[in-house]
């Protein structure tokens, strides 16, 4: 009986360590080649979950397009299917920071970041980022990306946080 109420035990403490992960940790698989020459089609990353308090210039994150049409091809993405339509940028400049030279003709007259927003840049200038949409709202944002699964980390993430 205590073998059996250990096993049972083990196991419940098993699937709630997962559940509690799965929320925090998500894997993503690169689908495009906005950040090649850094990321490729296929390959997958380890995603923490978290806000743009978060996250400092350099890092990849992963976060929605915007949903305002300011451009065709953000127009497009807004006619997809309700599935998410994830994007892998790089973050190129943070609340109060100035708007970086790519993504100053997007910004229109802004010349600081907003509160609320960020600017993301792909690695492959041919990439639909803050070039074309301007800054990025924070809470289309769904984490920062740690690893590839069994890989390097990226600069600045030499482990998983808590």
């Amino acid at each position: 009986m205590i073998a059996l109420t250990c096993a049972l035990a083990m196991i419940a403490v098993f699937l709630v360590s997962t559940v509690l992960v799965r929320r925090r940790i998500v894997v993503i698989t690169v689908s495009g080649t906005s950040m090649t020459p850094t990321l490729h089609p296929g390959e997958k990353l380890l995603v923490r979950r978290c806000g743009i308090t978060a996250l400092k210039v350099g890092d990849i994150v992963v976060l929605e397009p915007p949903r305002v049409p300011v451009s065709p091809e953000v127009t497009v993405l807004a006619r997809l299917p309700t599935r998410t339509q994830w994007q892998i940028k790089r973050v190129a400049a943070l609340p109060g920071d100035p708007i970086p030279p790519p993504a100053q003709a997007a910004a229109g007259t802004l010349r600081a970041v907003p509160d609320g927003t960020l600017i993301v840049l792909g690695d492959n200038n041919a990439s639909n980022d803050s070039r074309l949409n301007g800054p990025y709202p924070a809470d289309r944002i769904l984490g920062i990306a740690l690893r590839r699964p069994g890989g390097a980390t990226f600069p600045g993430h030499d482990s998983p946080h808590p």
